[in-house]
Formats: C-alpha cells, sequence, structure tokens
C-alpha cells in the first residue's frame, strides 16, 4: 500500500518529469533543427514547426507515460486514447499560445532570434507540461469506474 501511495504522488511527478526532460530534448532539438534548415520569422510557420517539434514529444510521451508513469492505470483502452489526443490538442494550444506570445515580446525587446526561440519554447514547455500532467493524471488515465468494483 504505501508502495502505491509513492507511486501517486511526488514520486509519480518525478518519473514524469524525467519523462518530460527526455521530450523536452526532443521537442527543441526538432524546432531547433526545423530552424536550423529553414529559418522563419512568419507566426504561421513558427507554429507549424512548434506543432511538428510538440507532436513528436508527445507521441514519445504518450509511450513512455503509459509504460512506466501511470502504468498501473493505463488500460491501452480507445477511452484513454482518445483522452490522451484531446489532452494534447489542448496542450499544444497552450504551448503554440505561450510560444508564439512570449517570441513577439522577446522581439519587441529586441532579443536576437536564436535565444527568443529558445526562451520563448522553454517557457512555452514548462506551462504546457504542468497543465499536461495534471490532465494526464485526472482526465486520461484514471481507472474506469466499473473496473475499480
Amino acid at each position: 500500500m504505501k508502495k502505491h501511495r509513492r507511486k501517486r504522488g511526488p514520486f509519480q511527478f518525478f518519473q514524469y518529469s524525467v519523462i518530460g526532460i527526455v521530450n523536452a530534448g526532443i521537442d527543441i532539438g526538432v524546432l531547433n533543427l526545423l530552424l536550423l534548415l529553414f529559418h522563419t520569422e512568419g507566426s504561421s510557420m513558427l507554429v507549424l514547426y512548434n506543432t511538428i517539434a510538440y507532436t513528436l514529444s508527445v507521441a514519445n510521451s504518450y509511450f513512455w507515460n503509459a509504460s512506466i508513469t501511470f502504468q498501473h492505470s493505463a488500460e491501452g483502452s480507445n477511452r484513454q486514447r482518445i483522452t490522451f489526443v484531446i489532452q494534447a490538442i489542448v496542450s499544444l494550444g497552450v504551448n503554440n499560445l505561450v510560444f508564439l506570445g512570449v517570441n513577439s515580446l522577446f522581439f519587441a525587446l529586441g532579443v536576437p532570434s536564436w535565444l527568443r526561440y529558445n526562451l520563448a519554447k522553454g517557457i512555452a514547455m514548462f506551462l504546457s507540461f504542468c497543465s499536461s500532467f495534471f490532465m494526464i493524471k485526472y482526465f486520461v488515465f484514471t481507472r474506469n469506474k466499473k473496473a475499480k468494483r
């Protein structure tokens, strides 16, 4: 019982955070690769690049969090897959809005583009990471009430 409680508290958040660091590497790496290969200042292309990077990291996140962090409640059901996609879309919206907003703010302050993109991405990732954890924990990987009985 204690082990189960520990996993559901700070230890679970620690596992989610470690997987999040790997996802951050994927997210930032892909974004920077796209910006290096196809530099742009256009908002629509920045959203596209950010969405591609974020989507790859979310796919990785689903696999590892379902296998490790939330394995006690991950059923692999259609409901969980659908709710994961819904939370991913909400988190993507948070990520894109924060990324564009912070990027615009730093642009107005005269911050160089490479630094501006990465600072904006870091802030966007942190906020979407936090919102995603709570949505995944309380919305996606929850046990079906019928299964508990």
